[in-house]
């Protein structure tokens, strides 16, 4: 069993979510504070025992345990023809982008969505176009507002479309009728489709999440799906991910760049950290999923119980990321954050950075233990409070 309320300090590891003050607490960045898997630890003390560390090439078992653990996890068992590495997800994506489409061209998400993607539309000199999500105030969920995402694709300088499947920051699952629906409005329209599948294995409900890629291959054909264990298995600092591409025209397009870009040549730990993520870290999984629902039920109950009403949260079924509904306390979550922050010392992300309506909004990381966790909520309580007594003192 992995002691997941093991408290570890990170602040002299080169960590960018633990680069702060003395007494801040940082649960902002897409980070765990757990150690991974032992299975990828062992695989990597091996790694390093051999002392060479020449060049690379992927071997096929690199892509046979990607497609095996898709097959055991998610039900799907995606051809290893299909797949490419890549040094990372966003390398992967902000390659499709100057590869697939042209300086100028649009490319649209869904906002509130991950806010690197719009650094990988703008850096390259194309445009965001955003067919922001629909929000219930009541429900507190999100929805497709259909009508103007087949507007805004039906524009002739639309050329590419970011999924983030899960959604991150809203956390929500995508069904399999959505993705169709989906898939056939970009295919009707001439759109390519890049998929940010990342978050996939953090999916708390019952049936998980649906692979872009598991789509029948008709509606697959303009499609670039990424996937990675560095969020799964909290290796963002081993630089791999595999890009899947069922079209084989637009494979050889996507594989170009890649390669003559330089981010298709794994570093020494990509390859056996992968391999063993995929074939032995499953038990890993399961246990920190747990540890994480639990998490995010102490979250749901202390926000009840200690926070609200004014506070709400969005019940996103997957990512271990919360995202908190501040708008009847603020309609500026970056000024909340940072007041919050000087207050407390509690760092969370500005529902800003995402677009849409994410100036209503914070973003809490709850991936590490609770007792951390506990300490943060109490800072969060704390800000809030005194957010509003200052907001009473004003009037």
């Amino acid at each position: 069993m992995s002691d997941f309320d093991q408290i570890i300090n990170r602040t002299k590891t080169n960590s960018i979510k633990w680069h702060v003050a003395k007494n801040e607490l940082p649960m902002w960045i897409a980070d765990m504070d757990f150690k991974t898997s032992p299975a990828i630890v062992q695989a990597l003390q091996e790694k390093v025992r051999d002392g060479i560390f020449g060049y690379e090439e992927i071997p096929p078992a690199y892509f046979n345990a990607v497609a095996n653990w898709y097959e055991r996890v998610h039900g799907f068992r995606p051809d290893p023809a299909w797949m490419t590495f890549a040094t990372g997800v966003v390398p992967a994506l902000s390659s499709a982008v100057r590869r697939l489409t042209a300086v100028g061209d649009n490319v649209l998400v869904q906002a509130p969505v991950y806010n690197i993607f719009y650094n990988s539309i703008v850096n390259n000199g194309r445009h965001v176009v955003s067919s922001d999500l629909l929000y219930d105030e009541n429900k507190h969920v999100y929805h497709v507002d259909w009508d103007d995402l087949e507007a805004k694709l039906s524009d002739p300088l639309t050329n590419m479309m970011i999924l983030c499947n899960p959604h991150n920051p809203i956390g929500l699952i995508w069904s399999r009728e959505t993705l169709t629906r989906l898939a056939q409005l970009c295919q009707q329209y001439h759109v390519k489709i890049f998929s940010d599948e990342i978050h996939g294995d953090l999916t708390f409900n019952q049936t998980g999440y649906t692979p872009m890629f598991s789509l029948p291959a008709e509606l697959i054909q303009n499609l670039v799906a990424a996937v990675s264990p560095s969020k799964t298995f909290n290796v963002a600092a081993m630089h791999a991910a595999t890009v899947l591409v069922p079209n084989r025209n637009l494979r050889a397009q996507i594989n170009r760049g890649l390669n003559s870009e330089e981010l298709a040549e794994p570093n020494l730990v990509a390859i056996p950290g992968t391999i063993a993520a995929y074939e032995k870290g499953l038990p890993w999984l399961q246990e920190l999923k747990e540890y994480l629902v639990e998490n995010r039920e102490l979250v749901h109950n202390f926000i009840s119980q200690e926070v609200g009403p004014r506070v709400a949260l969005v019940e996103g079924q997957a990512t271990y990321l919360i995202w908190i509904d501040v708008s009847q306390v603020t309609n500026d979550s970056a000024k909340l954050a940072k007041f919050i922050r000087k207050e407390t010392g509690l760092i969370l992300s500005a529902g800003s950075v995402y677009g849409g309506n994410g100036n209503h909004f914070l973003r809490m990381n709850v991936a590490c233990p609770k007792e951390r966790l506990q300490d943060g909520l109490q800072r969060l309580k704390k800000g809030l409070t005194a957010w509003q007594s200052q907001a009473k003192r004003r009037i």
